[in-house]
């Protein structure tokens, strides 16, 4: 019976019965349309005039303006209420998780379960009002401090534009709550996933316009966008492979229709090469953000300050300095949030209390040495992979002088995201078939 639920598949006939998942890819899709429309509702007292020159000067790099501009789906460009997208939320995130591991309140309420859960949400949020207030100021200043300012009404811009900007950013927190519980996958990452697959065609079709006024040769065309493919069959490739980790049973009694027999189990622990997916690039690019708005509360005149801008790329690429330091920065990221999401010790102990063990290895201590061991060299080499691909749209600026933005970094999330939407759509189908399954039984009973 349940090969025969496993062989049917994806077919419409399963999926006209899957009323609940229907309502919630319905949800889902007007939840992203709803976040699109928001990012064409531009701050009042702006001249969209300068904001695009603006955006075309400042936002067109590889660098971390540039890669703002594509997670927001484009919203920071045209300095819309939604500008900030969900950056502040990420970085406060990013603030808790760390202080979690250095507070004994933070880390009490950690093993509280399901309450202290909502708690340190709820101080996430707190934090969130916090960054976006900061990172709205430092916006309207630097957008009041240019030489040909695009603001029209003058010192009250901020009074308007700061509470617009911090409400966009609640509102998209919100909305991604509400589409992880009544929608489909991670609302927050799918909101991410909007914005760049947005960003998608423009790239697309500037690339093949610069192919036809001869500003690129047909090889080099063919030579990005064959990259781009290859980058995408390797990341879909990474982010599926694993390390089964074997594991057995002690034997056990098994009742069958000729008698007793003791009937040995074995099964497997399988352990992502990437266990931290796409968290490890957004949570730099966040936090990178941070000395970014500080500088626009300085003079932008300042040569200081000006040679800050250029080695973050703001102003353009992306520089080498900013390369290295995005590389330490997802590193970091991939070995902590893999810390998070997998503790060895806990696994060891509840395997040992499940009677299970690894062949070769004793319970207990060296088996948590043991998944240890073999974590560290996955997450090293998850991490490599992830700043690899990451750095390839500089690769392609370097090589044929063109700013695709839909990079690295793009690509790696839209691989990642469509995986785990697909693995939530396939849940949600089998929960279906299963429940139907178990209907037909009770029938059968009656």
């Amino acid at each position: 019976m349940t090969n025969s639920i496993f062989n049917q598949g994806f077919s419409f006939e399963t999926f006209s019965k899957a009323s609940d998942l229907q309502k919630r890819l319905i949800f889902t899709i007007l939840a992203l349309f709803v976040y699109r429309i928001g990012t064409y509702i531009p701050l009042p007292g702006l001249d969209p005039a300068v904001i695009s020159d603006l955006a075309n000067r400042h936002l067109g790099g590889n660098g971390f303006l540039g890669m703002f501009n594509m997670f927001s789906g484009g919203a920071l460009g045209r300095m819309t209420i939604f500008a900030l997208n969900l950056m502040p939320y990420i970085s406060s995130s990013i603030i808790i998780q760390l202080m979690t591991m250095v507070s004994p309140t933070l880390e009490a309420l950690k093993k509280e379960g399901e309450t202290g859960r909502k708690k340190i949400h709820q101080y996430t949020k707190y934090l969130t009002i916090f960054v976006a207030g900061f990172q709205s100021w430092g916006i309207c200043l630097w957008l009041m401090n240019l030489e040909h300012s695009p603001v029209v009404i003058g010192n009250l811009f901020p009074v308007i534009a700061v509470p617009s900007l911090i409400c966009g950013t609640l509102f998209l927190v919100w909305l991604g709550e509400q589409m992880t519980s009544r929608g489909v996958g991670n609302g927050s990452s799918l909101l991410i996933f909007a914005g760049i697959v947005a960003n998608m065609p423009v790239s697309i079709l500037t690339i093949l316009e610069m192919g036809r006024a001869g500003a690129l040769s047909v090889v080099a065309v063919i030579a990005i966008f064959a990259i781009a493919l290859a980058v995408i069959f390797f990341v879909s490739f990474m982010e599926r492979a694993q390390r089964k980790v074997s594991i057995s049973y002690p034997q056990r009694q098994a009742m069958v229709a000729q008698g007793n027999y003791n009937m040995g189990t074995s099964n497997h622990l399988p352990l992502k090469i990437n266990s931290a997916g796409v968290i490890p690039p957004i949570f730099a690019y966040s936090l990178l953000s941070l000395p970014m708005v500080a500088a626009s509360f300085l003079n932008t005149d300042n040569e200081y300050v000006m040679a800050f801008l250029d080695v973050f790329g703001g102003r353009g690429s992306g520089s080498v300095v900013f390369s290295v330091i995005f590389v330490i920065l997802v590193v970091f990221f991939s070995f902590f949030y893999t810390a998070v999401v997998f503790n060895p010790t806990e696994t060891a102990d509840n395997l040992k209390k499940a009677g299970g063990y690894i062949p070769g290895v004793r319970p207990g201590k060296a088996t948590a040495e043991y998944l240890d061991y073999i974590l560290t060299r996955l997450t090293t080499v998850g991490a490599l992979y992830m700043s690899f691909v990451c750095l390839i749209p500089d690769f392609i600026n370097a090589q044929f002088g063109v700013h695709f933005v839909f990079g690295g970094t793009g690509i790696l999330i839209i691989v990642g995201v469509t995986i785990d939407t697909i693995s939530q759509i396939y849940t949600h189908i089998l929960s279906h078939q299963y429940r139907g399954v178990l209907k037909k039984i009770e029938r059968r009973r009656k």
